[in-house]
C-alpha cells in the first residue's frame, strides 16, 4: 500500500493539474498560472472579485504543462508564466494576443532544507551539495521543462555542482510539488522559489542561490489568442495596480516599477 504521503503528493499534482471548465459567463476570467503563484494569485483574484464582482477562476501547475494545454487548445483567458520561454512558444505558435504580453514579477532561487532553523550554508562554488545529501534526494521541478527546475540546474552549472548532484536529483511536475516533498521528509534539501520556501512552515531557506548564477526569474503574462472573456483585460491590467502590487509585495514577490 502507498506511504500515505505519497498519496498526498500524488493529490496535490491531480489537483495542481485539473482543469476547470471553460467559464460560464463571458465576464468570467479563466486564468493558467505557475504553481509558484498560487497563494499570492488567490489572494489577488480575491482583491478583484471583491472590488469588482466579476468572477476568477484559476488553474495552477507547471508553466510548460500549462502552455502545451493552451496549444492544444484548452480554454484559459490569460497565461501567467515563471519563465519566458513559455511565453515565448505561445508567442510563436500564435496562441497569444497581440500587444498584451507585460513582465509582472520577479523571485529569487533559494535552497531549502527539511525543519526548522537549520544552519544556514553558504552557496558557491566550494558547497558540498552532495556531502549535505547524503543518502537523501535533492528535490527539484523538472530540470528540464518547468521554470523553477531549469533555473535550478542553470544555477548548479553555474557553480559547477550539477554533476556532482545529477544522480541524486528528484523531479517533480512542478514547483510546489518539489517543495511538498521536502517539507514531508521525503527529500532533505530542495531547490525552490523564495515565495514558495516562505508558504511553507516545514522548511528552511538555508541559502539564495547568486544572482548570477541564474537567468533573471521573470514572470511574463498575456491574454490568449482564444480569449472570449470581456474582462480578460481589465484583470490582466489590475495584475499590475497598486493594490495587487501590495499582494505581491506581501507574498515576497519583486514587483518591477
Amino acid at each position: 500500500m502507498p506511504h500515505p504521503r505519497t498519496l498526498f503528493l500524488a493529490s496535490i499534482c491531480a489537483v495542481m493539474l485539473a482543469i476547470p471548465p471553460r467559464a460560464a459567463l463571458a465576464g468570467d476570467v479563466l486564468v493558467f498560472a505557475a504553481a509558484s503563484l498560487t497563494d499570492a494569485l488567490g489572494a489577488v483574484a480575491e482583491a478583484w472579485q471583491a472590488e469588482t464582482g466579476q468572477r476568477v477562476t484559476l488553474s495552477f501547475a507547471g508553466s510548460s504543462a500549462l502552455a502545451r494545454q493552451i496549444q492544444e487548445g484548452a480554454p484559459a483567458d490569460i497565461f501567467i508564466s515563471a519563465s519566458p520561454d513559455w511565453m515565448e512558444a505561445l508567442e510563436h505558435s500564435g496562441d497569444l494576443r497581440a500587444g498584451t504580453r507585460r513582465d509582472i514579477l520577479g523571485n529569487r532561487l533559494v535552497l531549502i532544507a527539511h525543519g526548522r532553523d537549520v544552519a544556514p550554508v553558504v552557496i558557491d562554488e566550494t558547497l558540498d551539495l552532495a556531502g549535505m545529501l547524503g543518502n537523501g534526494r535533492l528535490s527539484m521541478a523538472l530540470t528540464e521543462a518547468v521554470p523553477a527546475g531549469i533555473y535550478g540546474r542553470a544555477a548548479l552549472d553555474y557553480l559547477g555542482l550539477w554533476d556532482g548532484v545529477a544522480p541524486l536529483v528528484a523531479q517533480s511536475d512542478n514547483v510546489r510539488a518539489a517543495l511538498a516533498f521536502v517539507a514531508l521528509g521525503e527529500a532533505p534539501l530542495g531547490i525552490v522559489y523564495a515565495t514558495d520556501a516562505a508558504v511553507s512552515d516545514d522548511v528552511s531557506v538555508i541559502g539564495t542561490f547568486p544572482a548570477q548564477s541564474h537567468p533573471p526569474i521573470r514572470y511574463p503574462a498575456a491574454i490568449t489568442a482564444q480569449s472570449g472573456s470581456a474582462n480578460a483585460a481589465a484583470f490582466l491590467e489590475y495584475l499590475t495596480s497598486d493594490p495587487a502590487r501590495a499582494i505581491w509585495a506581501g507574498y515576497g514577490f519583486g514587483v518591477p516599477d
